[in-house]
């Protein structure tokens, strides 16, 4: 898999970006968790969303944010981090004119980053956020949330607690023209252990699959 490097705000963003053939091929990108936390792109979680989308013939492109890895800059509170998420939106996409799909996936704290990239970027057809941490990160931004997409997250997570999670998703489903998913994984924890991990990429490849056969957002 190439590594890339690419502009960012703070300097260098150090990635790796996984093309398909076909010109016209949907594009993803996958955010990694707490850069303070240990969060690279190197995760497991992160990875194997990396792969899962790659295999439903996606072009994915992963990244460190700033000062984790060889990407220049410092940890931003999630501020600079959102914009380098966006940087790395805009290399995908400058390589990949053609793409009708365009997907964010994030976990932990890159689910938080990707919902706010969903924001800003209309472009956006579908988002995965996996083990959102609504306990910790206010969501009210997503007012109205501009795509439908999935949230997941285990029934065990200690980290972001899912009574918190469904909360989250209780508010969204009220608003209209955009359906929330929401699919609990029964016994998991936050990083998805074990044979949990293989249940959340398969839930994820499943909705994701399906979603690129709607011609909805």
């Amino acid at each position: 898999m190439p590594e890339v490097i690419f502009p960012g705000p703070e300097g260098r963003l150090e990635g790796r970006y996984h093309p398909q053939k076909e010109r016209d091929a949907p594009i993803a990108i996958v955010l990694h968790p707490h850069p303070q936390f240990g969060g690279t792109m190197n995760n497991k979680v992160v990875y194997n969303l990396h792969y899962a989308f790659y295999n439903m013939g996606f072009t994915v492109l992963r990244f460190n944010f700033r000062g984790v890895g060889r990407s220049q800059g410092e940890y931003d509170q999630g501020v600079g981090e959102l914009s380098d998420a966006a940087s790395a939106l805009d290399y995908l996409q400058s390589m990949n004119n053609n793409s009708k799909h365009c997907w964010v996936a994030g976990f932990s704290f890159g689910a938080w980053i990707g919902m706010q990239l969903l924001m800003r970027r209309p472009e956006i057809t579908g988002f995965v956020s996996a083990s959102p941490p609504a306990n910790m990160y206010d969501f009210s931004f997503l007012a109205p949330c501009p795509a439908s997409g999935l949230i997941i997250n285990g029934t065990s997570d200690r980290v972001a607690p899912p009574a918190d999670t469904t909360s989250l998703v209780g508010k969204l489903h009220e608003q209209k023209g955009i359906t929330i998913t929401h699919e609990e994984i029964e016994g998991s924890g936050h990083f998805f252990e074990n044979d949990h991990m293989d249940t959340m990429i398969g839930t994820v490849s499943d909705y994701v699959k399906r979603r690129l056969t709607e011609t909805s957002r």
